[in-house]
This record gives C-alpha cells, structure tokens and sequence, in this order.
C-alpha cells in the first residue's frame, strides 16, 4: 500500500482572504484535517465550504497522537495540518508530527503562505536581509541567559509576544539593548486595526505603558550595532581572549 502524505498548511494570521488557492485545495482533497483548536478552525472551513474531518491536534496531546496519525498517513490517508493562524510549527504545533513522519520516509510537503514574523519585519523599516527568528521568549527558566546572549546579535531580532507581558518585555529590553535601539512593534497585522509602532525601545514602550496593547504582538528589534560588534571584539583581542574562549564567558 503506498503512503499518503503530510500537508503542512498556513491559515491566515487575520484577514481570511489571506490564504492560497493551494491551500484551499489541499484541505478540500485531504482524509483528515489536524486543527490546533476546531472551534477557530472550524470558522475558516466554514467560511470556504470546506467540510473535511476535522481532528483536534495541539501541544497538549500531540506526543499521543502523533503515533496514531502517523500510522494513518502509513495506511493512504493524506493528513492536512493547520494551527490557530500561520504556518504550523513556527511557534505552534507542526514540528513533532512533520519530524516523525520525515523520520519514517513519509512525504511531508510544506505549502508556502501566511506568517506574522515576514510581514512585520519588512514592514519594520529595519535590516531584514539578515534577521533571526526568536518566537516566544521563555517565561522564566533560560530566559535572561538568552537574552544575555542576544546582547552581542548583529542581525535583526524578532520575538512573539502577549500584550499583557508586552510593556515588561519591553522594560527588559531597554535595560539590556540599551533605550536608544531602534525597535518596531506590529500589532493586528492584516486584521482591520494593523499598527506598527517604531521608534527607540524607550519611546515604544512608553507608548504602550500609556495606550494599552491588544491583539497579536510582534517585536522586531534592531541589531547590535557594527561599530558597537567591533569595539566588543577589539576588547576581547587587547584582553588576550579570542571568539571561542568568548563564549566560555
């Protein structure tokens, strides 16, 4: 029996146009459709006449099922992924299931489309020919050390965030970047109320301590400096110490 395959498909992150013929093609043909949550899911489906199976699968009991959709993909199904909004792994559930399936020879085929992290670096105004993608920061364990070693990146930076921890994320960034790096915050991006915030790190986050944020965040900051990098390694050559004993620090 031949194997059927892993559709790994972006959703639109607001406005529901923003979705590719493609897509709606491969959730219309495939056996089973794994949703991050039905119920959001279930009004994009809805809304395209789209009445596929419809299958919850998040980070809650994805280690369950993963075993169980993979022997469904094994037997002919074809397996359509979606998440909340984007593309599924990036931030969201998708990479557990599409590595064990490529880990088995299954076909696990990508769809290009909606990200909220590409829009809102471009739309930026800061470097985006090189730029690192950070997601969600940790809450607590591992989180200064990270942003410890974010200090010295030179290429733009981009984070997720909530809007209830967005103006305390701010305030560490100023305290560790410094309050004159530029920043921009994207808010709502393709949704009727879009905003992009920019501005130093200080200016933005007094901006958002006085109006408050809602909806989806994204923060991209600017990188350090090159003149700042090269002073930062000239210090640690005068020192005797070279990159890799750096890092040790």
């Amino acid at each position: 029996m031949q194997s059927g395959i892993l559709y790994i498909v972006p959703t639109p992150v607001g406005n529901l146009e923003d979705i590719t013929l493609r897509a709606l093609s491969v959730l219309k043909e495939a056996d089973l459709i794994l949703a991050e949550d039905t119920r959001t899911s279930g009004v994009l489906l809805q809304h395209y006449g789209i009445k596929g199976r419809l299958v919850s699968h998040h980070k809650f009991n994805e280690h369950i099922t993963v075993a169980q959709i993979k022997e469904k993909i094994l037997h002919g199904m074809n397996v359509a992924l979606i998440s909340d909004a984007g593309t599924p792994g990036i931030s969201d559930p998708g990479f557990l299931l599409s590595r064990e399936c490529a880990r088995e020879g299954i076909t696990v085929q990508t769809l290009p489309g909606a990200t909220a992290c590409i829009p809102a670096v471009v739309s930026s105004g800061l470097p985006c020919d090189r730029f690192c993608f950070e997601g969600f920061l940790p809450l607590k364990k591992g989180r200064k050390t990270l942003l410890d070693s974010l200090t010295k990146e030179t290429r733009t930076m981009i984070f997720y965030e909530s809007p209830r921890r967005l103006v305390g994320t701010l305030g560490q960034f100023v305290e560790l970047f410094g309050p004159e790096r530029e920043c921009s915050v994207a808010r709502e991006i393709s949704k009727l109320h879009e905003e992009h915030c920019r501005g130093s790190l200080a200016s933005v986050l007094e901006h958002f301590k006085a109006v408050e944020p809602k909806g989806e965040i994204v923060i991209v900051v600017a990188g350090l400096p090159a003149e700042s990098h090269k002073e930062h390694r000239n210090k640690y050559r005068m020192e005797g110490k070279d990159d890799g004993q750096e890092e040790l620090l």
